[in-house]
């Protein structure tokens, strides 16, 4: 019917895992600290962590460090405009 939205399917368990890591990311004390601690969830697949941990170290000024309690640091840099 015309003027109803389309049916939006669920969003997958990476896209979940996304939004997640993005709030944790956006945080006031993350930007503040340009630096991030993340953990995988029980519940999230290890492949998706994988992937996403990939995505996310491909971007320029991003270091992942992995740390020994499973979690991962993730440190940024904001390049200076000229």
């Amino acid at each position: 019917m015309a003027g109803q939205p389309a049916a939006s399917k669920a969003p997958s368990s990476y896209e979940l895992m996304g939004v997640r890591i993005q709030k944790i990311i956006n945080s006031t004390q993350a930007q503040k600290a340009k630096s991030a601690l993340l953990f995988k969830l029980e519940q999230e697949s290890s492949a998706d962590w994988e992937q996403m941990l990939e995505e996310i170290g491909e971007n320029d000024n991003v270091t992942l460090a992995l740390r020994d309690d499973g979690g991962v640091q993730l440190f940024w840099v904001v390049p200076k405009e000229d």
